[in-house]
């Protein structure tokens, strides 16, 4: 970074929250019930790094109206890996159980809390 001035995607605080949950992500799905399904494993670490690559290359872009388009898709891919995730936390934990493994439901919030990464990284590039 640059003064004020982002010159990579990597300074974006969006994208670093995005490569952290990424990183999690993979753990999680190494590891434990969703290693056994593959396809749920394979869908959602897909879109864990969408939301990364799509912030890196709308970046990249140079122009503010194609970063906010990848934004908007990374955003998307947000909402898909929460879907899946929150899929996988109430099939495995009934609603009505008050234990079991909050790691996932962590994740699951964290990747709603991105949207105001989102908006900042757009507005200080």
């Amino acid at each position: 970074m640059v003064g004020n001035k982002i010159e990579r995607f990597e300074d974006l605080i969006a994208w670093q929250k995005a490569r952290a949950l990424t990183g999690k992500i993979y753990e999680i799905t190494n590891a434990g019930q969703l290693k056994r399904d593959l396809g749920l494993k394979d869908q959602i670490q897909r879109a864990s790094v969408s939301i990364m690559a799509n912030i890196a290359e709308g970046f990249e872009r140079g122009r503010a109206s194609e970063f906010h388009q990848f934004l908007s898709v990374a955003k998307a891919s947000c909402t898909q890996y929460s879907s899946l995730m929150t899929h996988h936390f109430f099939q495995n934990f009934p609603i009505d159980q008050t234990g079991g493994d909050f790691t996932t439901q962590s994740l699951y919030d964290l990747a709603g809390c991105l949207l105001p990464d989102f908006l900042v990284g757009f507005f200080t590039v």
